[in-house]
């Protein structure tokens, strides 16, 4: 839900699908802000014989703005490349994948790093090893043992970066929430009424792509220095990531597919939810070809966004202050589109100028949280969400208590927060596979035999 399926188009072509988007200051390396993109979502880990993989056709970027213009500044830019060692075989692999560079893998893949500039490519690295999915005990035994650390390679000068499967670490009551916003804990609520339940997370289980980079905080910021003032503009950066395929595509008689032409961004993303429950299904897919600095035009659907005036209609009386609640947003036009200036939240401000874009703002001055809360900024907790994001920060709570009203009075003391905006959830929590401590983070993607398939229902 945070970007799966977003939009209608992109929903058809998965390999160019942004899931999530993280920026935050790594915890082990406190000098170093780690960046990952996650692509493909809603992966079965028993998806063969053509298991999940990137798309050598499909440009994927990882975009810095830290000039106050919300633009790219520059950007660090994925291409991979797929091959194939036995084309006798339909098979993946033709034994136990010992390696990450064992020739049983039948089909692996190999990537470009470079880092995009002012119209000029530096080459970070090249071909650099993507491990295979996660198959099986036998086909890829001992996976995280295996190949994870085997995936992660220095880019040099305190820089490394990883491509390939992960467990996926976003949870969200999917089932739920698009039955007509039901919130499983509060059902008994709900216009349609039934018996309120536990969260179910929709996402358990699955896997994603994951792209991650880390790199010195020097060499995000627009000065090339490390920051201690949180309140120092410099210290704020934007992230988003894209997708984006050649303008031209022709099929041969054979069936082969070549690219031509220049680029076109088909996905992007930075803030989790913003495609997916704030902008218009008309203007989805118009959104994901379009750069943030453009975000203006989407600006009133943050204004006025359709779900805060749902939630008192779903909720009969449930939320009658938001139901009054005339203004337009201020509060979610600063935490989405411009960044919270000085002065909002004592100590903090993520702002990067008055450009209206989606992106997410770090601040690089704020050290990793010693106890995280997974409600970031909400819960006190500076260092997380809507300050970049971590893969343990529950954004969907987050952004259900602020849509729901809870960060009003943030830029309108007048305003009394409905009593439910601070409890609404939808009721899961993080089942997913457990993170790492280390980069990239993720944790071992799901493998397709020990992984047994959910009980339908009617």
């Amino acid at each position: 839900m945070s970007s799966h399926r977003e939009a209608p188009e992109i929903s058809k072509d998965p390999v160019a699908d942004n899931t999530d988007v993280y920026a935050f200051v790594s915890p082990d390396r406190p000098d170093t802000v780690t960046l990952i993109a996650n692509f493909i979502p809603l992966q079965q880990p028993g998806g063969g014989p053509n298991f999940y993989e990137f798309g050598d056709d499909v440009l994927y970027e990882i975009h810095i703005s830290n000039a106050g213009k919300a633009q790219s500044d520059f950007s660090y830019q994925f291409r991979f490349t797929t091959q194939i060692r036995n084309s006798k075989t339909f098979l993946y692999n033709v034994g136990p994948i010992a390696s990450i560079t064992d020739p049983n893998w039948n089909r692996p893949q190999f990537y470009r790093v470079t880092k995009r500039q002012n119209g000029t490519s530096t080459t970070l690295a090249q071909n650099l090893t993507v491990p295979p999915v996660n198959v099986g005990v036998r086909s890829t035994p001992n996976y995280a043992k295996t190949f994870t650390g085997a995936a992660v390679h220095e880019l040099g000068h305190g820089r490394r970066v990883f491509a390939g499967q992960r467990a996926e670490s976003f949870h969200v009551d999917l089932g739920s929430i698009f039955d007509l916003g039901t919130l499983r804990p509060f059902e008994n609520l709900h216009l349609i009424p039934s018996a309120a339940a536990v969260g179910v997370n929709g996402t358990q289980g699955l896997n994603v792509h994951t792209i991650a980079i880390q790199v010195p905080i020097t060499d995000l910021t627009r000065d090339g220095k490390s920051h201690h003032n949180p309140l120092d503009p410099a210290a704020v950066i934007g992230v988003w990531a894209s997708a984006s395929r050649q303008a031209s595509r022709v099929v041969d008689a054979k069936g082969q597919a070549s690219t031509y032409g220049p680029y076109r961004q088909v996905s992007r993303l930075g803030n989790p939810l913003f495609n997916e429950v704030i902008t218009p299904m008309a203007s989805k897919d118009y959104w994901n070809s379009q750069p943030p600095q453009n975000d203006k035009q989407f600006a009133q659907y943050v204004a006025k966004p359709e779900l805060a005036g749902l939630l008192p209609v779903l909720y009969p009386g449930v939320f009658p202050n938001l139901a009054k609640y005339t203004k337009p947003r201020a509060d979610l036009e600063a935490i989405l589109l411009t960044g919270l200036p000085k002065g909002v939240v004592p100590g903090f401000q993520n702002f990067t100028g008055t450009v209206a874009a989606d992106m997410l703002r770090l601040n690089v001055a704020i050290p990793p949280a010693k106890k995280p809360n997974v409600l970031g900024v909400v819960g006190g907790d500076l260092a997380g969400f809507p300050n970049g994001r971590r893969m343990l920060d529950d954004v969907v709570a987050i952004e259900l208590k602020a849509v729901a009203g809870a960060t009003i009075p943030l830029v309108d003391k007048t305003y009394k927060p409905d009593a439910a905006a601070a409890l609404l959830v939808d009721g899961t929590t993080n089942t997913n596979a457990p993170l790492l401590t280390s980069f990239p983070y993720l944790g071992t993607p799901a493998g397709g035999y020990q992984t047994k398939p959910g009980v339908p229902a009617s």
